[in-house]
């Protein structure tokens, strides 16, 4: 039959729809599948807010699978989060593009547009590392590809064949993954979305996981709750202006979607708002602005198309609830340069605005924030050039994808990867130094030669480093390195000090979480102050989950 043959925009979503209920059945699995013991498993959980991305698309059964699949891929390169999340969206996007112009797909085209995804994954990492998620695309994508021509069913159980086994193999392929004894997280995720797909397009029985809720529901009763209508009164006076946001479908009648200069479209919102984005997708456009006449914005895009989705937001409303850099920038004037970081924990977060952060991005650690969080982050501080600090190596490629969805800012991202490289650069920082290109070099300078060790709990039974790790265990540890390792927390943490040296250091500060306590911190501090006497030692709350201590070295 042709709808066993030919892939449409009804099968796609179907498949989407198989993809994801599959791996939210094994969420917690591929979370389990981390390599150092302590609690960093998101992969499952960000793998899985990616690709429910594609719940936001709405679709009809006569559109070309070229255009939906266009915009499902528009939407997981939004919803990314962490390094395996964004490297899902890149190989959605590649599929997308191998789709592009096409009514429907046979075996053979969607083949073709798998391995055009694989190629854009691997196009997001600067250096690409076998026996990971990567390995299990490729290797899974060429086996498959000779199958194409025998249609799309022989494709999908050939493509998840091959992933099994190259998933097994993956522990050979990367050491730190046999030293842990598991596969690879993001491969895991990855089978399971191709078994996920494969099943829905059979017809075969799904992981039951309860009701998925309605995208759009949850968006609607999200935005309901988070505002506050006492704060615009009758004679309230408006200040801020508005969010607009639209979606809009250019028409064929109205002009020639093929060739269209979207910069008309931008040119014009630059006349009547700030915080621009605008951007085409084929032959939608997508458009933020904050104006103080949204309907002008509805009226002008009207000439070209018609509406898909609108959504307009008194800023009043959300105004008290951002920090003081953030309101000068929602009052139109665009600031010269911002300064955008990650962090988790009350403490860290109120030092790090002190240190000159003008926006924060909640998370870090197993909360990896998604590319549409850094978006909205970009769009409040109204910056011409954007410093991100992300302060995770996880978050790293998830804050470069922003940055390249983000057109109207100069988006740089400094490579911090912990919270210590963040402090030493926020200790240093100075913007009137002189142009973007200095600022950043400088603040590149000072991440360099600092220290960042923690402490927290091991979550499972493991050897490393010639220890035998316990579950419930304190450990300490710089980068991927374990240094000591006690039932005690105080005395995990002395032993951490003592191994890192601390008299080639000047400043030590230890921050403390949420399980920490305070006179405990302070014995520490004097313990570090006996073994090194050449250093100031300074203690912090920082309020973090995960990490019981965070000590930073400069």
């Amino acid at each position: 039959m042709e709808q066993e043959t030919r892939l449409d925009s009804r099968c796609l979503m179907n498949m989407l729809s198989g993809a994801i209920r599959t791996l939210a059945a094994h969420e917690d699995e591929v979370n389990d599948l981390n390599v150092f013991p302590i609690p960093d498993g998101d992969t499952g959980s960000n793998m899985l807010l990616t690709i429910r991305g594609a719940e936001r698309v709405s679709w009809k059964d006569d559109e070309p699978v070229g255009d939906v699949a266009d915009r499902v891929s528009r939407e997981m390169l939004l919803a990314a989060r962490g390094n395996s999340g964004v490297i899902l969206s890149q190989f959605a996007d590649g599929i997308a593009a191998g789709l592009k112009g096409l009514k429907e797909a046979d075996g053979r085209a969607f083949a073709s547009a798998v391995k055009t995804g694989v190629e854009h994954a691997y196009a997001a990492v600067m250096v690409p590392t076998e026996g990971t998620v990567l390995t299990v695309i490729r290797e899974a994508a060429d086996y498959a590809s000779a199958f194409g021509e025998h249609g799309l069913d022989a494709f999908g159980s050939a493509f998840v064949e091959q992933a099994r086994k190259t998933l097994a193999k993956t522990p050979e392929l990367l050491a730190v993954l046999k030293k842990a004894g598991v596969v690879d997280s993001g491969g895991a995720g990855l089978l399971y979305i191709a078994e996920g797909m494969a099943a829905a397009y059979r017809g075969l029985d799904l992981p039951e996981t309860g009701s998925l809720p309605d995208p759009e529901e949850t968006l609607r009763s999200q935005s309901a709750s988070s505002l506050d209508f006492d704060r615009f009164t009758s004679d309230s006076v408006l200040e801020f202006g508005y969010c607009t946001e639209l979606l809009v479908r250019l028409q064929n009648a109205k002009t020639d979607p093929d060739n269209f200069d979207v910069g008309v479209i931008r040119n014009f919102l630059q006349t009547v708002g700030d915080s621009i984005v605008c951007f085409q997708t084929g032959s939608i456009v997508k458009i933020h602005v904050h104006t103080m006449t949204p309907y002008k914005v509805l009226e002008f895009c009207q000439k070209y198309g018609e509406y898909l989705t609108v959504k307009i937001e008194n800023m009043t409303l959300q105004h008290n609830s951002l920090s003081p850099e953030s309101h000068a920038a929602s009052s139109g004037e665009k600031q010269k340069y911002a300064v955008v970081a990650v962090a988790s924990g009350q403490g860290i977060q109120q030092t790090f605005r002190e240190m000159g952060v003008t926006e924060i991005v909640s998370g870090g650690q197993s909360m990896n924030p998604s590319a549409d969080d850094f978006l909205e982050a970009f769009r409040r501080v109204n910056a011409e050039t954007v410093f991100v600090l992300p302060n995770n190596g996880n978050i790293l490629l998830t804050a470069r994808q922003a940055g390249k969805l983000y057109p109207a800012s100069d988006v740089r991202v400094i490579e911090t990867r912990n919270i210590g490289e963040c402090y030493a650069v926020l200790s240093m920082l100075n913007l009137d130094a002189g142009d973007a290109d200095e600022i950043e070099r400088e603040m590149n300078e000072a991440k360099e030669g600092v220290v960042t060790a923690s402490v927290s709990r091991c979550c499972r039974n493991t050897e490393k480093d010639g220890f035998l790790l316990r579950d419930g265990q304190y450990i300490g540890f710089v980068g991927d390195e374990v240094l000591s390792a006690d039932n005690d927390r105080m005395d995990t943490a002395c032993m951490l000090t003592d191994k890192l040296d601390l008299n080639d250091h000047e400043i030590v500060i230890l921050i403390r979480g949420l399980d920490s306590e305070e006179r405990e911190a302070e014995e520490i501090a004097e313990h570090i102050r006996k073994s090194s006497g050449n250093c100031e030692v300074y203690v912090q709350y920082g309020g973090q989950d995960i990490y019981s201590y965070i000590l930073v070295a400069e």
